[in-house]
């Protein structure tokens, strides 16, 4: 499923070409969505906006670099924790998006999970897509789990975690969803629990 971060990221390159009167409109139709959004999920309306404007700043940065470097890295943002993924070039690639990152105001943590590998494709991508969809479909059809609280990516059939989770029972349930899914390689989670006091 698509997060705020990625719904209005189009949005942000399409002003940025030019397109300032249809990003306008296309933006507060993407705001009004993230508010409606928010109201389902764990964390706050206030928080989902700031989130998917930081989701914004961070896709601006990356494309302003190097448009290898916005093509290659995803961010996912959840109450000011960023999560990077992808599959870059060079070393210097998976320093600099992190760089970039700790730039915006209102970032608070940056979990860089961008790895250096020049020689993944479109295929392997396409894969790890598959993958995703999967995980999804489980996940929303499981009356245990609450899914919109979870943002996943998969890299190279690493499967990455963002969230938060009701419970430790709940977390876990996730976990053993995805593990059923082929293709599979690892969890890397960073979910944190409702009551966690770093919230």
């Amino acid at each position: 499923m698509r997060k705020p971060s990625q719904i209005l990221a189009p949005m942000a390159l399409i002003a940025l070409m030019g397109g300032s009167l249809t990003g306008c409109v296309e933006t507060i139709v993407g705001g009004a969505a993230t508010v409606g959004l928010a109201a389902a999920q764990e964390r706050s309306v206030g928080d989902a906006v700031d989130d998917s404007l930081i989701g914004v700043q961070i896709n601006s940065l990356l494309l302003d670099e190097n448009i290898d470097l916005f093509a290659q890295v995803s961010s996912e943002v959840h109450e000011g924790r960023v999560l990077l993924t992808g599959a870059v070039d060079t070393a210097e690639f998976r320093v600099k998006a992190a760089r970039l990152v700790w730039s915006i105001e209102g970032v608070q943590e940056v979990i860089n999970e961008i790895e250096v590998n020049p020689d993944f494709t479109l295929l392997d991508s396409a894969k790890d897509t598959w993958i995703t969809t999967k995980i999804r479909a489980r996940l929303l059809t499981d009356p245990d789990v609450v899914d919109i609280n979870y943002t996943i990516e998969t890299v190279n059939g690493v499967v990455y975690l963002l969230g938060i989770a009701q419970s430790d029972a709940e977390l876990k349930r996730t976990t053993w969803q995805i593990q059923q899914v082929s293709g599979v390689v690892r969890i890397v989670s960073h979910v944190v629990l409702k009551n966690d006091p770093r919230r």
